[in-house]
């Protein structure tokens, strides 16, 4: 199958300024996503889809390809990703480059390693009857333990019992278990996207991260522990065998 894999990389981020470039063990938090999907071998091309010539440069530093930059109006952090999915495919298309599946790499997500992509993959390729595959970690805060509030009063967002007891007053081990999507990968038939304006559909394989490889990096807080993580060595970054690229000052 052709297949290619986009890293979007956006320049907007409000809640840790230029995060996608900012230098994680020395390089650029996006290196580690273009390296890994490079050296994971699935792809036969590795894109990032990105407003910024910075950002550009960066990712084709490392490896990947920017044949175009991304257009303001779909690169709002309201945006839909099915927005520029939709976008790059069809404009791929017109210059001869046609692609059966893609993938959604997110630099947010930098301990996602090579063989975390070859093993999802593997897991996509499996099942002929999906639309899509997507990468999923178990929950920490429960839903059964959220509330909705009213005026001035509080109601559970499910209103479910064990029995006579409700949810949000169970023990979480009593609880059934419930995951969420985490941003690490993605990966989905063209056609999908193209035909049913989704990039999941609606036939989509659990993925289940392992470790901190769905680890995503959004708040301020979220960098400090990614920098924990290293210096205690609870996860590696994928290798990349080049020197930094040189972030000058001024940018």
């Amino acid at each position: 199958m052709a297949s290619i894999a986009f890293i979007p990389a956006r320049s907007g981020s409000k809640r840790i300024p230029n995060k996608n470039i900012l230098p994680l063990a020395g390089h650029p938090l996006l290196a580690y996503t273009v390296r890994a999907a490079i050296d994971s071998g699935v792809f036969e091309s590795v894109i990032c889809v990105t407003d910024s010539e910075l950002y550009a440069d960066v990712a084709k530093y490392y490896g990947a390809e920017v044949p175009f930059l991304r257009s303001g109006d779909i690169s709002g952090d309201k945006s839909p990703d099915i927005e520029w999915v939709k976008w790059m495919l069809n404009t791929l298309k017109k210059r001869g480059r046609d692609y059966e599946v893609f993938s959604i790499l997110r630099p947010t997500s930098p301990f996602r390693r090579p063989e975390t992509i070859r093993r999802a993959w593997c897991a996509f390729n499996s099942d002929s009857t999906a639309d899509s595959l997507r990468a999923i970690e178990k929950c920490k805060q429960h839903p059964g333990k959220m509330w909705v509030v009213r005026d001035k009063r509080m109601l559970p967002l499910l209103p479910y019992t064990n029995g006579s007891t409700p949810w949000h007053s169970s023990q979480y081990a009593a609880l059934p278990e419930i995951y969420t999507q985490d941003a690490s990968l993605e990966i989905a038939w063209s056609r999908v996207a193209l035909k049913h304006s989704s990039i999941a559909g609606e036939a989509i394989i659990p993925f289940v991260s392992q470790g901190l490889e769905g680890f995503d990096i959004n708040e301020p807080e979220d960098w400090w522990m990614a920098e924990r993580i290293l210096a205690t060595q609870a996860a590696i970054l994928p290798a990349i065998s080049i020197s930094p690229y040189n972030l000058k000052p001024n940018n």
